[in-house]
């Protein structure tokens, strides 16, 4: 008798476990249907060469104008990065110099493994048939108390044994915009992307950190700028392909395929990914720019 009191005990518990995590769940998707995710204007800095002959090309979460001159991309063969920089009005922001350079890095770490899948990526003080800029234009900081939040909250579900996704407080989510651009041996712009992204509630994971979102939106406009330059085409509209093994060394934190990449530094890898999951701010995993090269 008492092993199924038991028994009904635990069926009970379980029951309410999920009735607990059901609510919780349903409570974070009527905040996200009711505040969406972060909207970020697609502003044009002044910082390319030309702004003739963009086009939007949107994903899913992403505003952006790109143009490409198709033919020129693909027959280039080496390809530099210049360190990504501010504009001024980027700078005014609640980030740190710290905080601003390691967003910074994160782009050109992103750049120069996408790269790589096509380009011989050289140092950037040697000539290449295609040079890359790109100028972070505006940053929007994660409000950390809102982060933390999100990150106790989604927390809830496993500590009663239910592994439900929940979204995350869409309050205080992040956001980042970026203009790029690739030039050729005369100068000559060959492509071109004004990129806007903010944090969204459901796919965007919350480290307790005022650069976490621009961090990651980083890595988000690295593979974008960089697809649109190994392919000749926009990056938005296609079914998303299985990552190279160049990209899975690189999450794991392994060497990259080009010495020049070293620039960057490795990625966090292991321990970074242990410390996005429990919302550990990247400035405490990520070691950013190499220092001695």
């Amino acid at each position: 008798m008492g092993v199924v009191l038991r028994g009904v005990r635990d069926v009970s518990l379980r029951r309410r476990g999920f009735a607990v995590a059901g609510r919780v769940w349903l409570a974070g998707l009527s905040l996200v249907l009711a505040a969406g995710c972060q909207s970020v204007p697609l502003d044009r800095a002044g910082t390319l060469k030309s702004y003739a002959s963009l086009e939007p090309s949107d994903g899913l979460a992403t505003k952006s104008l790109i143009r490409v001159d198709a033919a020129e991309i693909r027959a280039a063969r080496t390809i530099r990065l210049v360190p990504t920089s501010f504009s001024p009005g980027a700078t005014a922001t609640a980030l740190s110099n710290k905080q601003r350079r390691l967003v910074a890095n994160a782009v050109d770490r992103s750049l120069c493994i996408g790269l790589s899948e096509r380009f011989t990526v050289v140092k950037a003080s040697d000539p290449a048939d295609l040079t890359v800029r790109a100028v972070v234009t505006r940053i929007e900081a994660t409000d950390e108390t809102a982060a933390g939040a999100s990150k106790a909250f989604s927390l809830v579900p496993s500590l009663i044994g239910i592994p439900v996704p929940v979204p995350r407080v869409p309050v205080g989510l992040g956001s980042l915009s970026i203009e790029a651009e690739a030039v050729d041996r005369r100068g000559d712009q060959r492509a071109a992307m004004v990129w806007a992204r903010g944090a969204s509630a459901m796919g965007s994971s919350a480290t307790v950190s005022a650069a976490g979102d621009a961090y990651d939106l980083a890595g988000a406009f690295g593979e974008d700028f960089g697809g649109l330059l190994v392919k000749g085409e926009s990056p938005f509209g296609k079914m998303p392909s299985l990552p190279s093994g160049g990209k899975i060394d690189a999450a794991f934190g392994q060497a990259p395929k080009h010495a020049a990449c070293e620039a960057f530094g490795r990625g966090p890898g292991v321990g970074g990914m242990i410390g996005a999951r429990i919302g550990l701010p990247p400035e405490w995993t990520d070691d950013g720019a190499a220092t001695n090269l």
